[in-house]
């Protein structure tokens, strides 16, 4: 009688202690419209950030963010991969895959991984918010710290074939 009462509460224990609160490592859910809403080739047409003509600002940690200007990035929904190629002659030459994610509060999550890396062994990324979404464009913001003051950086990109 205990063995059958046993089996027949014990996997009622399990469901009223699951917790309703998302555990440590576990992501936001995603948000599916938006990421499929930047399918494809898009380029940096622009940058801007207050201050532009006084300061520079190393972008991603790879280049001075005007190197951006004219780079290409490709945006894989289905698995959240794509790439990023620095495109500029008179900057450094970098080309590399990346893994993004759209949450649906709408902030971008951004790993570059280097060639022959694992995603998951990178454990660096950085978090922008994502504006004026349209079918054609769209623009990325990160906060950096000037001084002591909080600016936002805003990356415009152009949808290319």
């Amino acid at each position: 009688m205990n063995k059958i009462l046993l089996i027949i509460v014990f996997p009622f224990l399990f469901l009223a202690c699951k917790s309703t609160a998302p555990s440590a490592g576990t992501s936001p859910k995603l948000d599916k419209s938006s990421q499929l809403g930047i399918k494809g080739n898009w380029q940096i047409t622009n940058i801007s950030y207050p201050g532009s003509d006084y300061f520079k600002v190393n972008s991603f940690q790879i280049a001075d963010s005007k190197c951006f200007i004219g780079s290409t990035w490709n945006f894989i929904p289905n698995n959240n991969k794509g790439s990023i190629t620095l495109n500029q002659s008179n900057c450094p030459p970098f080309s590399s895959p990346i893994v993004w994610s759209i949450d649906k509060q709408g902030i971008f999550g951004l790993k570059i991984v280097e060639p022959g890396i694992k995603a998951k062994a990178v454990t660096q990324g950085y978090y922008l918010k994502v504006s004026n979404q349209t079918s054609i464009s769209f623009q990325l913001i990160d906060v950096i710290d000037v001084a002591g003051q909080k600016k936002d950086i805003v990356y415009q990109f152009e949808k290319i074939n």
